[in-house]
Order: C-alpha cells, then sequence, then structure tokens
C-alpha cells in the first residue's frame, strides 16, 4: 500500500456557530411604534392644510395674520439638544448633571407652549381668527394644536421624570428608558419643523 494511499484525511473545521440574536427592547419597539403612528396621523393634518391653501372664501388669510415664530422654534429646537446633555450625565452616573440638563430641557418646551398662546390670543383677539373662521382657521389650528397637544404631554412625562430625578430615585441603569422617552422629545421637534415649512413658510 502506497505512503498516499494510506494516509488519513484530515477531519475538516467544524462550521461556525450561527451568530447569536437578541430580542430588540420593547421599550424601543413600543416607541418607534408609537412614533411611526403619529407621524401617519401629522401626514393626513399636513396633507389637510396643503390641499386646502388658497381655498378660503373669505378672510383673514395667512399672510395677513401670520408672522414667523422664531423665537419659539429656538426654544423648542434647543430643547432637543438640552435632553442629549442630560442623558448623557445620567449615564455617567450624575444625577444632578441630569437635572441640571433636564429641567431646562422643559422649562425650554413650557417657553414654547406659552409663545403659542400668545400667538393664538393675538389671532383671535386681534385678527378674529378661530377655527370656525374659515378654511385655513380650521387646517391651522387643527394641525399647530394637535402638535401642541403632543409638546404637552411630552412636557408631562419629562416633568415626571424630573421628579423623580429630583426625588433620588433616577439612577445611572435607568438611562435607557429615559433614551427611550426622549426619542418622543426628538419627535415632537422634528414635527415641529415641518409644521413650521408648511404653515409658516409655504403656507403663506
Amino acid at each position: 500500500m502506497s505512503a498516499a494511499s494510506g494516509s488519513i484525511a484530515a477531519p475538516s473545521a467544524p462550521p461556525p456557530a450561527p451568530a447569536s440574536w437578541n430580542l430588540p427592547d420593547k421599550g424601543r419597539v413600543g416607541m418607534a411604534c408609537l412614533i411611526l403612528t403619529e407621524s401617519s396621523f401629522f401626514a393626513i393634518f399636513v396633507v389637510a392644510y396643503l390641499f386646502y391653501i388658497g381655498k378660503s372664501l373669505h378672510g383673514p388669510y395667512p399672510a395677513e395674520v401670520l408672522d414667523l415664530p422664531i423665537l419659539s422654534s429656538i426654544c423648542l429646537l434647543s430643547s432637543s439638544v438640552t435632553i442629549v446633555f442630560a442623558i448623557r450625565a445620567l449615564r455617567a452616573g450624575s444625577t444632578a448633571g441630569f437635572v441640571a440638563w433636564w429641567l431646562p430641557t422643559i422649562l425650554l418646551g413650557l417657553a414654547f407652549l406659552i409663545l403659542t398662546g400668545v400667538e393664538w390670543y393675538g389671532l383671535i383677539v386681534g385678527h378674529g381668527l378661530w377655527v370656525d373662521t374659515n378654511l385655513f382657521g380650521t387646517t391651522f389650528y387643527s394641525l399647530v394644536g394637535f402638535h401642541a397637544f403632543h409638546v404637552f404631554v411630552g412636557l408631562s412625562l419629562l416633568t415626571l421624570v424630573l421628579v423623580f430625578g429630583l426625588t433620588g430615585h433616577l439612577r445611572a441603569e435607568h438611562a435607557e428608558r429615559t433614551e427611550v422617552l426622549s426619542w418622543y422629545w426628538h419627535f415632537v421637534d422634528t414635527v415641529w419643523i415641518v409644521v413650521f415649512t408648511v404653515v409658516y413658510v409655504v403656507g403663506r
């Protein structure tokens, strides 16, 4: 028997083990689904506003009564920055740092709502524009009001988390859940960019 025929073949390497796959976090999935659903609702309001632009039979019209809400927009969009720093502080284990950034986030969101209320007061009292005045009033208060409601809900949740932080019930291990909540706030801010563009730029 030759050496070649008598040799034993080397065993083949075992197949690689399949990569492990973990289920996604339930909180992240739930928030992603909520944001997707709310995005659909906002899309309906935006389309309705765009569809009815210029179809009001009588005034007041957008160009006559709407001013660019620059200050309120700066307040709301800045809150997306402060909330990021708040979560970073919480991940680092600094509850004091978290509160120091989380509180301004709430105050900036509150300032946005107050300035929105001031704008609405001027539209109602100064220009006689209400939800049933014309098509512009109906679509304006529906879209902007729907967004303001989401800001209010977000502020309520942020305030609840702030209470937990001030009472010592918030720690670094809660940073993941807090970040998921911040997704909602970033969503609200992103929607405002769309609303601002549609209502105050395109719609005028």
